[in-house]
């Protein structure tokens, strides 16, 4: 069942997405060659902590989960898509890091992720970044009053196939607000003008999720939470927590 949030719910929601967005960007300016994955979740830690927020992340368990997550943050490094696990690793020059970051805040929640890249950065690495926001930015420009959630999911897959990307196969958005996932899933790849109408006082994440070899297909890490490029090769996951309003989307999660 799909919630219609209110006015003053949607901005209950942006307060939260604007600690997300704090602590994404604390993360990412204290993101360094050798700084270990498990120093960066404490940043992230500080910040919700210092804003009176809490981690929809940390102890969460869905059903595929053999333990509850250990962390505020999902570090996910070079081949790992998604949920990566922040461990002592110590980053080193010239890798691909997605960092995916939630808050609850007042019983709201926001929900985002950002992708870039450490050091000494490989020019294939920036093309599937910038191809991620990009198609990141398609599906929120999509996401308006009257059109339908397959019009986000084309325009999201629509600029990873064109790039020649791979889009991670079963994985996409969903609805945010007193929950991190709620109803209604929205795909990375759809045909328009097909699935639910977008109504004003949806809130949905957009997350685009691309494989830079080409293939859809993943793997589970043995720690049963690390999501890895079957190919081996690198990926990138952006994401923002966006409103549909009468006024055109309004994105909850951005990062000043």
């Amino acid at each position: 069942m799909v919630e219609l949030k209110t006015n003053t719910s949607i901005d209950a929601m942006h307060a939260a997405g604007q600690v997300v967005g704090r602590a994404l960007t604390a993360v990412r300016e204290a993101t360094a060659v050798g700084v270990s994955l498990l120093e960066l979740d404490e940043v992230a830690r500080a910040v919700l902590r210092e804003a009176g927020a809490s981690s929809p992340f940390l102890g969460y368990r869905p059903a595929f989960a053999p333990v509850p997550f250990p962390a505020v943050i999902c570090t996910s490094v070079n081949d790992a898509v998604v949920h990566g696990i922040p461990t002592g690793y110590r980053l080193r020059d010239g890798d691909l890091l997605s960092v995916d970051c939630g808050a609850e805040l007042d019983g709201w929640v926001g929900d985002s992720a950002i992708s870039f890249t450490v050091g000494t950065a490989r020019a294939a690495d920036l093309r599937l970044v910038e191809t991620a926001e990009r198609a990141l930015a398609a599906g929120i420009a999509a996401a308006v009053v009257g059109n339908r959630i397959g019009d986000i999911a084309h325009a999201v897959g629509t600029v990873c196939r064109t790039a020649g990307y791979g889009i991670m196969d079963g994985f996409g958005g969903h609805g945010v607000g007193r929950h991190m996932h709620e109803d209604p899933e929205v795909p990375n790849e759809g045909r328009p003008g097909r699935g639910l109408p977008l109504r004003h006082g949806m809130v949905l994440a957009i997350e685009p999720m691309l494989i830079a070899g080409g293939k859809d297909a993943y793997f589970t890490a043995p720690d049963g939470w690390t999501l890895r490029t079957e190919d081996g090769t690198r990926a990138a996951h952006v994401e923002h927590t966006v409103a549909i309003t009468e006024e055109g989307p309004r994105v909850l999660t951005a990062r000043i």
